[in-house]
């Protein structure tokens, strides 16, 4: 898929892949979404003849024999026929309504699933983001859905049995109408082809810029920046941006109209010349008496439906070309590169060694190394403070430790083995971080905290007290099932900055993890809780391996080893005594610095 996703496809390779990757999933989610297909073909192919063949029956005997009896049996035959067909259809379009809305459903769904497990390196990938986007709106925009692509897929095989039956009446009484009408079908196509690659290469600009118009449109509604765009007067400037990709995008669309107008200029003068050609022809044959009145109207009518069929059957497999297109992106999306490297060998239980070889590390798109030929070895049970400056390199430190990117150089080692050769989910499962910019959801307390929703009310309970919430949970009414925030509960709380951290050090440690990752945990607790969650470190992590990275440099004394990273390098490594007594060192500068305040 990734040399698809680096040159352009042929229109059939493109159809062929969309419709093999989607028929599993039409056949596995509603297999009797075919039969109604089926009926619906069916009453599509037949619906024209109808008055075909009965409307010059009915003329015939008007200017003939005039039978009232023979007249009301084709009149019943033709209105009935029409309505019956028309209730049958009807109620084929209600059924694959809901057909549609099921497969949307599912293919919203699948892509949720896809997006989240995508790995961490793409979400901050610019090419995978513009990827999403696309096949996002591709899917839901233009595609039409899953419904949207087998619908005119339906549409063809209907027009082609139509088709084939008025080109038999044609050639049996009008041969020349049959060539007048093809030769004006040929340049509708080509017409029709040149308005859909108009649409497509709009679509592909749309598809850019739909993501930062996207994210400015929530952002600008969004109460959660509300505080921010207020106090620091951000309303004009968001305003502004959002009105500049606003006139891109529909600078975008008046282009894709005004290149389709002289195209639909070319259509209408081209319809006028074949309804011209095909009355005075048809006339000419009545004059010198080749066929009847009833005949005449009925070489009209085939006439006129092998022109719509012709197309139905030419736009709807341009519109089949241009929606599988659309719907392409969706399966490049679905089927996206890793990023890293996934192996598959098992972790074995118990406890780990974990040692970090000449490891360097790039940002992809980036030219400078956050890490450069980092060493360091973590031991089992083995607790490691992370200081520096910012910038220094820590985070990127525990994001290459939880596979959420590869090293640039160097490897990583689990008991000896590098990294990549584990199962990734076995791997990852190694790990209880709670990162800076961690988040909490609009779900309960206990969800936040589980988010399997399999935790005992006693466990809850007992996690609650070891991060100092179970007395602030008590007092409320529903405890731990108490939603937070107020997006879908007017009686959900809006914790504070801290009781936010203490809900997420939980997750971590409802986790049970044999590796405690905590990214600078009591940046948002005041001085009291900060040192309460310092009292109880060794209660929270017990005998775990823990990585502490941290600004606070008192809450390095908690810890076995400091590692302090300076300009992407570890340029001092020891116990918090040897390194506050090393003279002219960076940690002992750092804590000087600090101390001060405390003392």
């Amino acid at each position: 898929m990734q040399k698809q996703q680096n040159k352009k496809d042929s229109s059939l390779k493109i159809v062929k892949e969309v419709v093999r990757y989607f028929l599993p999933i039409v056949w596995k989610t509603r297999k009797s979404y075919f039969f109604s297909g089926v009926i619906q073909v069916v009453v599509g192919a037949i619906s024209p003849f109808v008055k075909i063949l009965v409307l010059p029956l009915i003329i015939d005997e008007l200017l003939g024999g005039r039978d009232v009896q023979k007249l009301i049996s084709y009149a019943a035959i033709m209105v009935l026929g029409d309505v019956f067909l028309s209730l049958i259809d009807s109620i084929m379009g209600v059924v694959m309504e809901k057909y549609a809305e099921k497969f949307n459903n599912y293919i919203t769904e699948e892509m949720s699933r896809r997006v989240m497990e995508l790995d961490f390196q793409l979400t901050e990938d610019k090419k995978a983001l513009d990827q999403m986007e696309a096949a996002r709106t591709g899917m839901d925009w233009y595609s039409g859905g899953v419904h949207g692509i087998f619908q005119q897929l339906f549409n063809i095989a209907s027009a082609v049995i139509a088709i084939i039956g008025v080109v038999v009446l044609i050639l049996m009484n009008a041969p020349i109408l049959f060539i007048l009408t093809a030769i004006v079908l040929v340049i509708t196509a080509i017409l029709n082809n040149k308005n859909n690659k108009i649409e497509i290469e709009a679509y592909g600009r749309l598809s850019k810029l739909n993501r930062v118009f996207g994210y400015l449109g929530w952002e600008l509604t969004d109460f959660r920046y509300g505080k921010d765009i207020r106090l620091y007067g951000a309303k004009d400037m968001m305003v502004e941006k959002w009105q500049s990709y606003n006139k891109e995008t529909l600078k975008n669309w008046k282009w894709q109209a005004d290149e389709h107008l002289p195209l639909n200029m070319i259509k209408t003068a081209v319809d006028v010349f074949r309804n011209l050609g095909t009355y005075l022809y048809l006339g000419i044959l009545v004059i010198v008496g080749k066929i009847s009145i009833g005949i005449f109207s009925q070489m009209l009518s085939a006439g006129n439906t092998f022109t719509m069929s012709m197309h139905t059957l030419v736009g709807t497999i341009q519109e089949v070309v241009k929606r599988c297109n659309y719907a392409y992106e969706y399966v490049k999306f679905m089927d996206y590169p890793a990023a890293i490297e996934k192996g598959d060998r098992p972790v074995k239980e118990g406890a780990h060694t974990i040692e970090f070889k000449n490891v360097s590390f790039t940002y992809p798109g980036a030219d400078v190394k956050v890490l450069d030929g980092v060493n360091v070895t973590l031991h089992p049970g083995e607790h490691l403070s992370v200081v520096g400056l910012n910038g220094a390199g820590k985070t990127t430190f525990v994001k290459l430790l939880c596979r959420l990117y590869d090293p640039t150089e160097g490897e990583i080692l689990l008991d000896g083995v590098n990294i990549k050769e584990y199962d990734y989910n076995e791997y990852m499962a190694l790990f209880a971080p709670v990162f800076q910019d961690f988040k909490l959801f609009a779900f309960s307390i206990k969800d936040n905290v589980s988010l399997d929703g399999n935790c005992e009310e006693e466990d809850m309970s007992a996690l609650l007290e070891q991060v100092g919430l179970k007395e602030k949970i008590s007092t409320l009414e529903k405890g731990a099932e108490t939603m937070l925030f107020k997006a879908f509960d007017e009686d959900g709380i809006e914790p504070s900055g801290g009781e936010q951290q203490k809900i997420a050090i939980a997750r971590a440690l409802y986790k049970k993890a044999p590796v405690v990752i905590l990214d600078e945990p009591t940046a948002a607790l005041d001085p009291v809780a900060e040192y309460d969650i310092y009292r109880q470190f060794d209660t929270l992590v017990g005998g775990k391996t823990a990585i502490y990275i941290s600004h606070r440099l008192s809450s390095c004394k908690f810890c076995d080893r400091i590692a302090v990273f300076s300009e992407g390098r570890i340029k001092e490594y020891g116990t918090h005594d040897e390194l506050v007594g090393l003279e002219g060192g960076v940690y002992a500068e750092m804590f000087a610095a600090q101390a001060q305040y405390y003392n």
